[in-house]
């Protein structure tokens, strides 16, 4: 049984073995080289006012972003009061490249310390906004 076990455990070993071999020596070129993108938020931005169930395109600069952008289709926007992320979630599974993406604002309690949290491939946080329940 010992010697049974023994070479089990041998052939593992070569088989990880063989397979790390392998793997480096994939060309370079194969393996592509991606990039954290934090994009800013710019709308949206300080003195900001939305109402609640109003459409609103949430905008972001997309200008510095670079060529491979590690999660560029896992986008997320979600919303914040004061220091707390909350589980509202706006918008999900968008390119982030995009610049912009279109939300409905929540109906949520009234108050002046909202503000974004733009996932991708970090935690972007945008201006302190107002959030109202109605107009006028």
């Amino acid at each position: 049984m010992i010697a049974q076990t023994s070479s089990l455990a041998k052939a593992f070993v070569l088989a990880v073995a063989s397979f790390g071999v392998f793997a480096a020596a994939l060309p370079a070129a194969e393996i592509e080289k991606r990039a954290i993108f934090t994009p800013r938020v710019t709308y949206p931005h300080v003195g900001t006012v939305w109402y609640k169930g109003d459409t609103h395109n949430v905008t972001w600069d997309t200008s510095d972003a670079p060529v491979n952008v590690t999660n560029r289709y896992g986008g997320r926007i979600q919303v914040r009061k004061g220091e707390l992320i909350t589980p509202l979630i706006l918008a999900n599974n968008f390119d982030v490249l995009l610049g912009r993406i279109e939300v409905v604002v929540p109906f949520v309690e009234p108050g002046s310390d909202y503000s974004l949290v733009f996932f991708g491939d970090s935690g972007d946080y945008s201006d302190q906004f107002t959030i109202l329940a109605t107009r006028g």
